[in-house]
Formats: structure tokens, C-alpha cells, sequence
């Protein structure tokens, strides 16, 4: 029986066209955009000119336009960021949020329903929009950018019971995949620390773009001394923005907390000390677990 699930996200689309599009994009943002193509979608991330992450979406072509997957809140400020650079460049930035929605397809038969490839970023059309396994990680499934008009009965026609939110939230956290800015931050990390390398969020053989020179830096001095890690609670749910303390020495602290546990930034010798002495991790009386991911190189 199978067990695919659609979830409706709460993200919106931006749609970029014209002839300078993907060398304006090019430039800027932290992946190659020529690996974008009808049949691969990318993961990527913009910064700031200090290499700390701003937003982080998807890339997909349809119909001749590069169309981005991004957090519903911060669509509009993307936008923004986006004409800021656009200067002369042949390139429209349109809003299509209210035409496309994003939905997330869960489930260990997903490839009995979609005839894509099974390499993580692998497109493809369906409907009148386009499905892609996630760029990050297998285990997070597909995602599609459908019209909302028929998303929802595209979607059933080929098998899919409708999901929740909960479907989402609960996979990203048992794969350890933090996503958008409760949980990533805005303007507070370096995309090495967040995980981006593992999954597949940066190109370094690109060239140059927005924060370029100090994410480099860090990759080849090896100065990465903190991550975004998934943590789980034992006593209570700390509120986001809770600072974490092993044997009394702050070590880190809680970015997104919910009723399964959250992610926290952590510093990595402090960390390794805290094991070492066997210090529990507290956020106030709450004692806080990290959880390692399987796909992190740390």
C-alpha cells in the first residue's frame, strides 16, 4: 500500500527571466545556477558582503524561467535584496506566489508516483508545474511547484493522500535538515556552520558571489568552530533564543524549539569538553540533547 503524502508549505515562488537571469543570479548567490536545468533543481543560499546567510531557497527551471522556493515570510524581502543588485541587468523579478504554491511529497513509495531520477536535485515535469527530488538530502523526499489552482487534485490523481504540516516538520527534524530563518538565523551564520557543504548548498569551484571570500576562508583554514546541530529536551520546551551552559561555561545557544525538540548552534570544543567531563547540557533546568546527523563530516 502506499504510502505517499502531499504537504501544502508555507513558501512562496519568485519567478526570474530574461536574458541575463542565471549570469545575474551567477554572481550572487552561493551554488552554480548553470547546474540548473530542466531536469536538476539546486539548493542555494544568499549572504551578506561578511559571508553570513540571509536566505536560503530552491532553484527550479520551468517554462524558461528560473523559479525560487523560498520562505513565504521573507519572499518579499528576497525580492528586495534581488532588485538591489539588479543595477542594468537584463532581468525580471516577479512575485508568483499567489499563482504557485510549494508542496513537499513524503513517503518510501514516492518513486512508484513521479518518473524522475533518483539522484538528490533530479526534475522533471508534473501538471503544469515541476517536481524535484530535495537538492539537500533523499531522505526529505520531493517537492513540487504546481498552480495552486490544481495542485491538490494534481497530486491525488497520481496517488497522494493529503499530509500535515506535522509530516514535514517531523521528517527535516529525524534527518536533522534545518530550513528558513527561525532555525537558520538571518545575519548570524556562516554557511559552513549551518551544514551547507553536506547539503549540497555550495559551489567552490563556481567563482565568486555575495560572501564568497570568507566562506572560502573558513573551508580552507578549517575555521568552522560552531554548527547548527538538532537537539532534543528532557524537562520542559525552552523558548527559542535560550542560552545553552554545560558545567556552568555558555556553549551555545537554541535558535527553534517545538514539542520535538529544536536546533541549536553550538560551539564544538566546548561541546567535546562537556562530553569529556560528562556536563550535562541545560537551557535553564531544561537539560538539552544534540542529536548528530548522519550526513554532517564534523
Amino acid at each position: 500500500m502506499s504510502d505517499s503524502r502531499f504537504v501544502m508549505l508555507n513558501r512562496g515562488v519568485l519567478a526570474l527571466s530574461g536574458e541575463e537571469a542565471r549570469s545575474f543570479l551567477q554572481g550572487l548567490i552561493s551554488n552554480d545556477v548553470d547546474k540548473v536545468a530542466p531536469g536538476r533543481a539546486i539548493y542555494a543560499a544568499l549572504l551578506t558582503p561578511q559571508g553570513k546567510c540571509l536566505f536560503d531557497f530552491f532553484i527550479a527551471e520551468h517554462d524558461g524561467r528560473l523559479l525560487l522556493d523560498v520562505e513565504s515570510d521573507r519572499v518579499t524581502a528576497l525580492a528586495q535584496r534581488l532588485t538591489m543588485y539588479k543595477l542594468r541587468a537584463q532581468v525580471d523579478i516577479a512575485d508568483v506566489s499567489a499563482e504557485y504554491g510549494v508542496v513537499a511529497l513524503l513517503g518510501s513509495s514516492l518513486h512508484d508516483n513521479l518518473t524522475i531520477g533518483e539522484s538528490r536535485g533530479a526534475a522533471g515535469v508534473l501538471g503544469d508545474g515541476i517536481v524535484f527530488l530535495d537538492p539537500r538530502l533523499a531522505a526529505l523526499g520531493a517537492r513540487t511547484i504546481l498552480p495552486k489552482a490544481s495542485a491538490t487534485s494534481t497530486l491525488q490523481a497520481l496517488g497522494f493522500a493529503a499530509g500535515s504540516d506535522d509530516d514535514y516538520r517531523h521528517a527535516r527534524f529525524a534527518a536533522g535538515v534545518p530550513e528558513g530563518s527561525a532555525e537558520l538565523g538571518v545575519d548570524k551564520s556562516p554557511l559552513l556552520e549551518l551544514g551547507f557543504e553536506e547539503l549540497g548548498g555550495i559551489d567552490f569551484d563556481k567563482g565568486c558571489f555575495v560572501g564568497q571570500e570568507l566562506t572560502a576562508r573558513m573551508k580552507y583554514r578549517g575555521l568552522v568552530r560552531k554548527r547548527l546541530m538538532p537537539v532534543t529536551f528532557e524537562g520542559g520546551e525552552p523558548e527559542p533564543g535560550s542560552v545553552i551552559k554545560a558545567g556552568g561555561r555558555d556553549i551555545g545557544d537554541l535558535r527553534a524549539s517545538n514539542s520535538e525538540g529544536g536546533f541549536a548552534v553550538l560551539r564544538l570544543d566546548k561541546l567535546e569538553e562537556s562530553v569529556q567531563r560528562g556536563d550535562p547540557l541545560l537551557a535553564g533546568d531544561v537539560k538539552v540533547t544534540p542529536v548528530k546527523p548522519t550526513w554532517v563530516n564534523f
